[in-house]
């Protein structure tokens, strides 16, 4: 058992030190129990197969669909839409909104999500990215406790009564005391927290998809470049195809996009086709989003009789028009190193054999109007394709320079598409699932992420990098620590400790006591580690006492959820560190009295609804 004991404070030690990775951490320490011989080979890797790092990994999945198909984007939006242009708020509507979010989509992907919007949002309207974003982390955090699934600690302590022969919780039974959280998070950060939170000016207005937009559409120049035409019943274009015409170069028009006025949706046809090719037909009432001068779109208009249909504000038909989940738009630099240096190329057909669309070019910040242009260092291009093949161009050219992120810029898409309602679906068809128990909660989350895999509502690629391996493997990785205490007896030391210290007074000191020590370890160390260590001891501690081990398990989860005093104990309070200029003191400035909140309420609360 010292062994156990020296391996367990090794363990958490590393954790609190932060020099390496909670995934490493955790590896190190399922090893260590190999090699000295306390686990055998099967109880080593069993963390592995366990239903819950595979629940927590195709969660991952659903959250990367969402994302991807721009729920969480749109969602986001309306958020700052609802606040206007009061402070207050947008306080209160982005922390109740991370919260519910944070709900469904991991508490680390609401943030994400939440954040670019929630600094751009503060400098609209006149106050620091100080005042908001430590509420949106602390708001997620809570928000994780609102569903079974919201938070990986739910799910570990869930199964831990599980595979303890007890009945776990239901979907939303989390909800009867995370709700009154939440709310209490909101009245607090309303009428104290927002009064203790610094007024750090930092450096850091973003620079979101609309104010890049209008950036491109004054460096290029290309307000007055794009049409929309009509095909009309009388046009020669009608049931030919693109490659019969050659625009480029007889009429120096490019075609961009193509919207079916009658799709056949039966046959699964959509509206738009993003990147037309030479077999793409013209039908009628097509409606084409073309490039080029006015004498050009005028002749275009007389030859094939096409009628001119009014344009939106550049902006938003870029915007709205050639930018969405599927297509998108980035600026290409060109470096001194390129192999392109030199090449003289014709504008039209630059970047075709990439499957991108050339939109303009600029060369020392002045546009180019020329069709043959010789490539110098220093050039830029502004192109349109699918957003994997924007991010993949940068993986075949070294000296290229993709600004700005791609993937990034995707997800702040807010248009939905078929595939938006298909991961809609895939979400609460998995909630359905778990609410009816209609299979286990690993295979609900499953049959989700693969249908959000199969409709390629998420690349595979996207998928596996949506993923948290390093939360996924340490997980995996310190499940055979609960096995070990248990096995060594040393989780019954603790308990049997807690008991002796605390069971012969009310069982709500006893609460107290677990929740104290929850939430110190979870400060410093990852809130799923924490509930992995914590709930096979809060189980035999109950029933030493012949008490109900549901209300302890419950403050587990809330416990391991209120890393609020330092950056370090989640991914969430770290994420908001820099981009809020916070520093250590003023984590524990705002996040003590919330805590000390929490406590109390879990106090009052937990023994009413989960009785002992």
């Amino acid at each position: 058992m010292s062994l156990m004991i020296a391996i367990l404070i090794i363990t958490i030690s590393l954790f609190i030190w932060g020099k390496f990775t909670p995934d490493i951490i955790a590896l190190l320490s399922m090893l260590s129990l190999f090699i000295f011989g306390i686990l055998d080979l099967t109880e080593t890797l069993s963390g592995f197969s366990n239903p819950t790092v595979i629940m927590i990994a195709a969660l991952f999945i659903i959250g990367e669909g969402l994302s991807q198909t721009g729920w969480t984007a749109l969602a986001g939006e309306k958020f700052i839409k609802l606040a206007g242009k009061s402070k207050v708020k947008l306080l209160l509507i982005t922390t109740l909104g991370s919260g519910l979010l944070s709900g469904v989509v991991s508490n680390t992907g609401t943030v994400a999500t939440l954040m670019p919007v929630t600094i751009s949002s503060a400098w609209s309207i006149g106050t620091l990215p100080s005042k908001l974003l430590m509420p949106v982390a602390f708001g997620s955090n809570t928000g994780g406790l609102l569903t079974l699934t919201g938070t990986p600690p739910n799910i570990i302590v869930n199964n831990t009564m599980i595979e303890s022969g007890l009945e776990g919780f239901s979907f939303f039974e989390f909800g009867l005391i995370g709700l009154p959280l939440l709310i209490l998070a909101l009245l607090y950060f309303r009428f104290i927290g927002y009064r203790l939170l610094p007024s750090n000016k930092t450096n850091n207005k973003p620079v979101n998809i609309s104010t890049t937009l209008h950036q491109w559409i004054g460096a290029y120049q290309v307000d007055g470049e794009y049409y929309r035409l009509r095909v009309r019943s009388v046009s020669p274009l009608l049931n030919t195809k693109l490659s019969d015409w050659d625009f480029e170069n007889k009429f120096n028009v490019s075609i961009l996009r193509i919207k079916r006025r009658h799709p056949n949706r039966l046959k699964g046809n959509s509206p738009f086709i993003e990147l037309p090719t030479g077999d793409t037909e013209f039908l009628y009432h097509d409606i084409i989003t073309v490039k080029g001068n006015t004498e050009a779109i005028n002749a275009l208009m007389i030859t094939f009789r096409l009628g001119l249909l009014p344009l939106n504000p550049i902006e938003n038909e870029l915007r709205e028009n050639l930018i969405n989940q599927e297509v998108g738009m980035t600026e290409v630099l060109v470096t001194p190193q390129s192999a392109w240096v030199g090449k003289k190329i014709k504008s039209s057909h630059f970047f075709e054999r990439y499957n991108l669309q050339l939109m303009a070019a600029s060369r020392n910040s002045r546009p180019l109007d020329g069709q043959d242009i010789t490539v110098k260092a220093g050039d830029a291009f502004l192109v349109r394709g699918e957003w994997s093949a924007i991010d993949e161009l940068k993986n075949h050219y070294q000296h290229l320079v993709i600004c700005g992120s791609p993937e990034g810029m995707a997800k702040t898409v807010t248009t939905l598409s078929i595939r938006s309602y298909i991961a809609l679906f895939s979400l609460l068809l998995m909630i359905v699932m778990l609410v009816f128990k209609i299979v286990p909660g690993a295979i609900a989350a499953l049959i989700s992420a693969g249908i959000i895999l199969i409709t390629g509502c998420v690349p595979m690629v996207k998928a596996y990098k949506g993923i948290s391996w390093i939360s996924v493997v340490m997980i995996a990785a310190m499940i055979p620590m609960g096995i070990a205490l248990q096995k060594t007896g040393t989780a019954e030391l603790i308990a049997n400790g807690l008991v002796s210290s605390l069971g012969s007074f009310h069982p709500v000191v006893l609460l107290g006591g677990v929740f104290l020590l929850t939430t110190t370890f979870s400060q410093v160390i990852n809130n799923s580690a924490t509930a992995v260590l914590m709930a096979p001891i809060v189980i035999i501690a109950a029933n030493t006492l012949n008490i109900s081990p549901a209300p302890f398990m419950i403050v587990v989860a809330i416990s391991a959820s209120t890393a609020f005093l330092t950056p370090v104990g989640t991914t969430t309070n770290a994420m908001v560190m820099t981009a809020g200029g916070y520093k250590f003191m003023d984590y524990l400035k705002v996040g003590a009295p919330l805590l000390l909140l929490f406590l109390i309420t879990t106090l009052l609360l937990v023994p009413l609804i989960w009785p002992f």
